[in-house]
């Protein structure tokens, strides 16, 4: 898990360079967006963006 400033831009950039977003993105309470990505590689990898104060 790899937490991200902006998760919605970084999601977007991975998607362009062959990324597939897997199940979709998801809110933990109201701290975290979270979401799972499957690299062109064949590498899951899972993002954070913290939603409290930044």
């Amino acid at each position: 898990m790899f937490t991200v400033q902006d998760i919605d831009e970084m999601v977007s950039r991975l998607i362009k360079n062959g990324a597939a977003l897997v199940g979709g993105m998801v809110q933990y309470e109201d701290m975290y967006r979270l979401c799972f990505i499957h690299g062109a590689e064949g590498i899951l990898i899972g993002l954070a963006e913290g939603l409290g104060k930044k």
